[in-house]
Order: structure tokens, then C-alpha cells, then sequence
């Protein structure tokens, strides 16, 4: 089935099932943000770190795989899917057929380029989802686009805290991204997915090795069994998406301009009438920050 006929299916499926109940809607208590937290700052230490050793040539299978061996040297044996690397015109995603073309491949990183580093490490049963943009020297278009990407990070928590729909707030940032000039690059990831709920998983710490590309690898066996056994579709923020909005989602917006694509990923924490971002001591805030500082 080409991969625009299988975006439609599961736009609908989405719609039809986004409403079901799932354990995930729940106000996280004080153990659980602090359990989340530290398997987020864990996996932006894994980026940061591999970012310091990258060099043009590079491969995003390379990249791919410094990140997952990071990760294991820091005692980690469990992950939500397999750590993914795309290196300029790549983090794009254009005119892709299939889904397993969002895999790293072989492309070699040009100095020049931005990339964007995605991994998820599970520590302790907690899921710690981020995507991290950068690039090996300053890139104008990169830098306007986390420019944009940080101030719609100031934006999401008013929308999660407002009447909005998960649907209205998919939409919203649609519209808002293309009249700024962007391209949305998270309409064509599966699912159309803005971001998923994360939620602390009860699974064996067996270690399974990096698996041939196949669509079955997009997530770990561990992530595949988790997301089917709390009925996926509840647990993912499509276009279609009404059910409630509490609990804990790492939200990923990825945008485009020329030939440069950018995300941030990372986890909002959404209660009754209140969403704030788990974490603001985040390196692409830090960088933020610091430019704005120098200007």
C-alpha cells in the first residue's frame, strides 16, 4: 500500500479511536516527574555528548549507532524505538514512499548541514523521548527555525491549558508554522503524530541489539508491546485526536525551510486547566537563551 493510503487509514482509525480510555490519563504524581525527568536529561546527555564527537563524514547510521552504545554504557537496556539520526535535506522527509525511508542510512554529514538527534532511552520503567536539533557550524536556517520552535514552546502549554482539542492544538500549530513560512514536517511522520503519552512501563531489562531496518523496528519489541497493550491510538496527538488531555506527552513539532528540518522533543505535563513543560534547563533553551544574550 503506498504510504500515502496507509497516512489516510490511520488518520482515520485515529478518529474513530482517539476517545477510548487509557491508563495514561492521569495527573502524574512528584516520584513519577521525577523519574521521567532524569530518563529525560539522561537522553539529552546522550545527544549533547555524541554531538561533541561528530565530524563531517559521519554517517546517520554511525550517529545512530554512537547514541545507542552511549546509552548502554549508561546502563541502559530497554528503549521506546531505536535511536534515529537525519542529517540535512533527510530531516525533511520529502517525497517518501515508504516508512522505513525515516530509518538512518548511509548519508554522510556535510559540515555545512543541520541535523537532528532522536533517542529514548527507558531508565528505571521511565520513558525519556527527545529529538535535539543543531549542526556542526552556524546555519542561518536552522537557527530561524529553533527561533520559531522556541516561541511556539512558549505557546503549547497555553494551548494544552485552554478548551482547546488535541485535534484544535494539532491544527493550530499547522496553520501557524506555514503562515510563518515553515513546511510541516510532523504531517508526514505515521500517524501525522504531534507527540505520544509517555507513561512508566513494567517490562523485563533485556537488552536487544540494534535490528535489521524493517517497519517493525521503527519502535523496540519493548515499545511495539507497550503502545498495542494501552491501545495505541489514545496514546497518540494526530489531527484527529479528542480524547483528554491529561498526563504526560512528549511533544515533538517538527518543521522545515529549504532544505533544513528542525525539532524539539520533550515532555509537557498536562493537568486540569494547567500544562507546563517537565523541564526548562533543556539545551536547546540553554542555547536559546545565550544567543538571544549575545545579541
Amino acid at each position: 500500500m503506498p504510504l500515502t493510503q496507509e497516512r489516510g487509514l490511520l488518520s482515520k482509525l485515529s478518529s474513530k479511536f482517539s476517545k477510548f480510555k487509557s491508563e495514561s490519563i492521569k495527573i502524574p504524581t512528584l516520584e513519577e516527574k521525577s523519574g521521567f525527568l532524569k530518563a529525560q536529561r539522561l537522553a539529552y546527555d546522550c545527544v549533547t555528548t555524541i554531538e561533541k564527537e561528530m565530524k563531517p563524514g559521519w554517517t546517520e547510521k554511525q550517529t545512530a549507532k554512537r547514541m545507542d552504545e552511549y546509552l548502554r554504557d549508561h546502563g541502559v537496556k530497554v528503549f521506546l524505538h531505536r535511536p534515529f539520526a537525519w542529517f540535512g535535506e533527510h530531516a525533511r522527509f520529502d517525497g517518501y514512499k515508504r516508512f522505513t525511508q525515516f530509518h538512518p542510512g548511509k548519508k554522510q554529514l556535510i559540515e555545512e548541514e543541520s541535523f537532528i538527534l532522536d533517542v529514548s532511552p527507558v531508565v528505571d520503567g521511565y520513558i525519556g523521548d527527545i529529538g535535539y536539533s543543531s549542526s556542526l557550524i552556524k546555519n542561518s536556517e536552522l537557527d530561524k527555525g529553533m527561533e520559531y520552535l522556541l516561541h511556539l514552546r512558549e505557546e503549547i502549554p497555553k494551548y494544552f491549558s485552554s478548551a482547546m482539542t488535541s485535534s484544535e492544538i494539532w491544527w493550530k500549530i499547522d496553520s501557524e508554522a506555514k503562515k510563518s513560512g515553515f513546511d510541516n514536517v510532523h504531517a508526514l511522520y505515521p500517524f501525522a503524530v504531534l507527540g505520544h503519552r509517555v507513561y512508566k512501563v513494567n517490562l523485563p531489562n533485556i537488552s536487544f541489539p540494534l535490528l535489521p531496518i524493517s517497519f517493525a523496528s521503527w519502535f523496540s519489541l519493548q515499545g511495539s508491546y507497550e503502545f498495542l497493550s494501552h491501545k495505541v491510538l489514545p496514546e497518540l496527538l494526530t489531527p484527529d485526536h479528542e480524547g483528554n488531555k491529561v498526563g504526560l506527552w512528549a511533544i515533538e513539532p517538527h518543521l522545515g525551510k529549504g532544505k533544513t528540518g528542525f525539532k524539539f522533543e520533550e515532555i509537557l505535563v498536562v493537568e486540569e486547566n494547567k500544562a507546563y513543560w517537565l523541564d526548562d534547563d533543556v539545551p536547546h533553551v540553554r542555547k536559546y537563551k545565550m544567543t538571544k544574550e549575545s545579541k
